[in-house]
């Protein structure tokens, strides 16, 4: 096998990634709730994907594409059991951050400069989940799967970007996995708390 040929196996293994990661998100939320789920983040995950949609074909990329494209209807599907049309002023604050990083960007220094701004884009993306789980003792929405598998996801797309010599891409990507294992490990902490108060609870009981 040749190295671009085993760069391609990895680059779909990202997108397999993605994917999983996604559908354990969508699943926690259709059958457990949405409590702990933030709007904001899966707004922008939208708003990225996109962005990333539209970056895959400047570089002849159906793997960077496909990545986003696979996932859309399910994060939309998320974003519509959050009810967005009740806090339209999420989603405006959403789209101001995302033409700020990432459009402005674009215009002014190219791909390479909008990539690195979907970078900090992706970071703060992350940052109301990481907020809640900080704050909050509840996580019933967050899914530990989703966001582990969201960070193999992140690790196979460094790879990948790597082997094709896009560091742009790369750099945005460190930076957003680093965020992704943030949320994995509190979120991982707020449910070994709700386990444990659920104990609490029955021990106190009998």
């Amino acid at each position: 096998m040749t190295l671009h040929a085993l760069y391609t196996v990895i680059g779909w293994t990202a997108v397999l990634f993605g994917l999983a990661s996604t559908v354990a998100q969508f699943r926690r939320a259709f059958t457990i709730g949405i409590e702990g789920i933030s709007l904001a983040t899966w707004v922008m995950f939208v708003m990225l994907g996109v962005y990333w949609i539209t970056y895959g074909a400047t570089v002849h990329s159906w793997i960077i594409i496909l990545g986003s494209l696979c996932v859309l209807p399910l994060q939309l599907a998320i974003i519509f059991r959050l009810q967005p049309w009740k806090r339209w002023s999420v989603s405006f604050r959403c789209l101001v951050f995302f033409a700020s990083f990432c459009i402005v960007p674009t215009l002014l220094w190219g791909w390479n400069g909008g990539v690195l701004g979907v970078g900090l884009a992706m970071v703060g993306n992350r940052l109301p989940q990481i907020i809640k789980l900080a704050r909050y003792r509840g996580a019933d929405g967050v899914s530990v799967g989703a966001w582990s598998l969201g960070v193999l996801c992140s690790s196979t797309w460094m790879v990948y970007y790597v082997g094709f010599h896009l560091w742009s891409a790369c750099i945005a990507t460190v930076s957003s996995g680093a965020a992704n294992v943030t949320v994995a490990l509190l979120a991982r902490w707020r449910h070994r708390q709700s386990r444990e108060d659920m104990i609490r609870e029955v021990v106190f009981a009998v």
